[in-house]
C-alpha cells in the first residue's frame, strides 16, 4: 500500500511538473538534411529544462516543451544559433503609459522578458517606448501587450514611422492635468505649511492659541490636507494601489504609504487623542500635503522635459505628405499616403511635399531639398532624377514613379533612427534601473523593521 501511495504521488508530482511546462515552436533557418535534424535536436534536448523537443525539416520548425523557471527562448535562440542555423527575429515597439520611475521600467523588462518567445526587452522611461526582439510565430503584439497590461500600465503597438504621433494629445492633456493638479496643491499646501510651522514660534503661537485651540487648528490642517492627498494626489493612490496589487512596488507606493502614513497617524491624533501617550498626539498633516505637492511639481517638470525630447521626431513627421496624387487606370486620383505602393506614378504640383521617394519620369521643376542635405538652394529635377520624400516642389510639375513608399522611404528610415537612439539606454542607465528594481522594496522593508 505504501508503495502504491508513493507511486501516486510520484504521478501527482510529475503531472505538475508537466502543468508548469510551455511549448512554443521556433523557426529554424539552414536545415538541409536530416542529419541538422539530429544535430538541433541533441543540442535542444541538452537544454536544462527542455523536456521535449522534435525539428521538422518540411516546415523547418522546431517544437519544444520546456521549464521557463530553467531556460527561456534567448538560450533557446542562442543555442540554436551556436549549431550553425539561425533563427530569425523580428522587433516590435509598444508605447507604454503609466510608468513613473525606474522601477517601473524594470519591473516591465522583466515582464515582457518572460514571455515565451520575447528574445530582449529594452524599457526607456523618457520615451515611454519599450523594444522588444521576439520569434515570429511564437508570441504576437497583443499578447506583449497583454503582458504589459497584467503588469498594471498600458501598453499598444505601434508602427516604424507613424504619419502622425497618437500620443501627442494624451501627453498634452497629462501636462494640463498635473499643472492643474500642482497649481491646486500649492495653494492649499502652502498654507498648510504656514499653519504647521509660524505656531511654533512663540510670539506667534501664543497669537494663535488666543484665537483658536489647538485641535481647532489641527481641524484646519485636515481641511486643507485632505483635498491635497485625494483630490490632487490621487494617482498616487490610483498607481500605488495598482502596484501593490501586483506584488510590484514602486514609487507611487512609496508616496501613497509615506503620506498616508502622516496623514492617518494625524487624523487618529485629531479625533482621539486618548489613544496616545500625553503629549505625543502631534499633527503631521502638513508632511503628508508637502510630500504630495513636492513629487507634483518633480512630476509636472518631469512631463514639460519628455515632451521636449519628442520634439525633434514631431518636426520630422511634420515634414510627411498626407496625401499623394496617383495616375491609374489614366486617371489621377488623390489618396492616402498610406495607400501608395510601389511602381505608382505619383504628380507632384508646385509647392507640394512629395509623399514617396521615386525616380522623376516626365516634367521638370527644381526641389528643396533642405531637409536632407541643409543646402537652401533648389535642386534641378529632370527625367530620371531621384527624389526624396518629405522635400518640397519648388516650380513646375512633375511625375514620379515611387521607388520607396511607407516605412521604407528615407524620411521614415531617419525617424525610425531617431526614435531608435532616443529609446537605447547606455550601460549606466541599465545599471541604475536594476538598482531601482530592489530600492522600493528594500526601503519599505526598512520602514517595517
Amino acid at each position: 500500500m505504501d508503495t502504491q501511495n508513493k507511486t501516486d504521488a510520484t504521478a501527482e508530482n510529475a503531472g505538475a511538473e508537466v502543468c508548469d511546462l510551455q511549448s512554443i515552436s521556433v523557426p529554424i533557418e539552414g536545415m538541409t538534411c536530416a542529419s541538422c535534424v539530429g544535430r538541433v535536436e541533441r543540442v535542444l534536448g541538452s537544454l536544462d529544462g527542455v523536456q521535449n523537443a522534435s525539428v521538422n525539416l518540411t516546415t523547418e520548425r522546431a517544437s519544444i516543451e520546456f521549464d521557463p523557471d530553467a531556460t527561456g527562448a534567448a538560450e533557446i535562440a542562442e543555442a540554436i544559433t551556436k549549431t550553425g542555423f539561425s533563427v530569425p527575429s523580428v522587433s516590435v515597439d509598444l508605447a507604454i503609459r503609466g510608468m513613473t520611475c525606474a522601477s517601473c521600467v524594470a519591473r516591465l523588462e522583466k515582464v515582457l522578458s518572460a514571455v515565451p518567445g520575447v528574445t530582449s526587452a529594452e524599457v526607456n522611461l523618457t520615451t515611454e517606448r519599450a523594444h522588444i526582439a521576439h520569434t515570429p510565430g511564437v508570441v504576437d503584439d497583443s499578447a506583449l501587450v497583454r503582458a504589459v497590461e497584467q503588469a498594471g500600465f498600458e501598453g499598444r503597438a505601434i508602427g516604424n514611422g507613424e504619419a502622425k504621433d497618437p500620443d501627442a494629445d494624451h501627453h498634452a492633456s497629462e501636462i494640463v492635468s498635473l499643472r492643474r493638479n500642482v497649481l491646486f496643491a500649492m495653494a492649499l499646501t502652502t498654507p498648510l505649511f504656514l499653519i504647521a510651522m509660524v505656531k511654533m514660534v512663540p510670539s506667534i503661537g501664543e497669537g494663535m492659541a488666543a484665537i483658536m485651540g489647538h485641535r481647532g487648528w489641527m481641524g484646519v490642517e485636515f481641511l486643507l490636507a485632505t483635498p491635497v492627498l485625494f483630490y490632487a494626489g490621487r494617482r498616487f493612490y490610483v498607481s500605488g494601489w495598482a502596484e501593490l496589487s501586483h506584488l510590484n512596488p514602486g514609487m507611487n507606493s512609496l508616496v501613497m504609504l509615506g503620506a498616508s502614513a502622516a496623514y492617518f497617524y494625524s487624523l487618529t491624533a485629531l479625533v482621539a487623542p486618548g489613544l496616545f501617550p500625553v503629549g505625543t498626539a502631534n499633527s503631521y498633516f502638513e508632511a503628508a500635503g508637502v510630500i504630495v505637492t513636492l513629487i507634483l511639481i518633480g512630476r509636472y517638470l518631469e512631463a514639460i522635459a519628455k515632451g521636449r525630447t519628442s520634439e525633434a521626431i514631431k518636426k520630422l513627421v511634420q515634414l510627411q505628405a498626407k496625401t499623394a496624387r496617383v495616375i491609374r487606370d489614366g486617371t489621377e486620383t488623390e489618396i492616402p499616403i498610406e495607400d501608395v505602393i510601389t511602381g505608382d506614378l505619383v504628380v507632384v504640383r508646385p509647392g507640394e511635399r512629395l509623399a514617396v521617394d521615386g525616380v522623376v519620369t516626365e516634367g521638370s521643376s527644381y526641389v528643396d531639398e533642405s531637409m536632407i542635405s541643409g543646402e537652401p538652394v533648389p535642386v534641378e529635377k529632370g527625367p530620371g532624377a531621384e527624389a526624396t520624400g518629405g522635400t518640397v516642389n519648388k516650380t513646375g510639375a512633375f511625375t514620379l514613379k515611387a521607388t520607396r513608399v511607407g516605412a521604407d522611404t528615407v524620411l521614415s528610415q531617419i525617424i525610425r533612427m531617431v526614435e531608435e537612439a532616443q529609446g537605447s539606454k547606455p550601460p549606466i542607465q541599465k545599471l541604475a534601473d536594476q538598482i531601482a528594481s530592489i530600492f522600493v522594496p528594500v526601503v519599505m522593508a526598512a520602514a517595517v523593521v
